[in-house]
């Protein structure tokens, strides 16, 4: 099931598994047309909001590090745009980097504004919601 749109050559998807968790994954649609985002990015400075630009009524993803132990994403939502309730079962570290979002975990509300983190626990339901057009990085550690 995708829960986002694809924009710029990326798609975000969510596969729901049988334990009723929803793991989410950030595919290139065209690997010819750009290096990968970690290859593009190695050893060059620069803003992390500047990695992409918002676009209407999407929700626009790039893939910063992608292992086996964890990924980094950049998102850039915008308003009303969000990603709908899942689990994921590893820890998953949101930053934003600009604008306002809800983040709701475990049925708690929680106003994340530029410059804050919070962390969504493992196994437990979560969502986000651009209260206003947001930039953030997504960091999930697989232990």
């Amino acid at each position: 099931m995708n829960v986002c749109n694809l924009v710029s050559n990326h798609q975000v998807a969510g596969h729901k598994t049988e334990r009723n968790e929803i793991l989410m994954e950030v595919r290139r649609m065209d690997p010819r047309k750009e290096q990968s985002g970690m290859e593009a990015l190695l050893g060059q400075p620069m803003e992390l909001a500047n990695l992409a630009d918002y676009q209407e009524g999407s929700v626009v993803s790039r893939t910063i590090i992608s292992k086996k132990t964890g990924t980094v994403t950049f998102f850039a939502f915008d308003q009303g745009q969000g990603l709908s309730e899942h689990t994921a079962p590893f820890d998953a570290l949101v930053h934003i980097l600009e604008g306002q979002a809800e983040v709701v975990i475990s049925g708690k509300p929680l106003h994340v504004k530029k410059g804050q983190i919070v962390i969504m626990p493992a196994n437990q339901p979560h969502s986000l919601r651009a209260v206003q057009k947001f930039k953030m990085i997504l960091t999930m550690i697989r232990s």
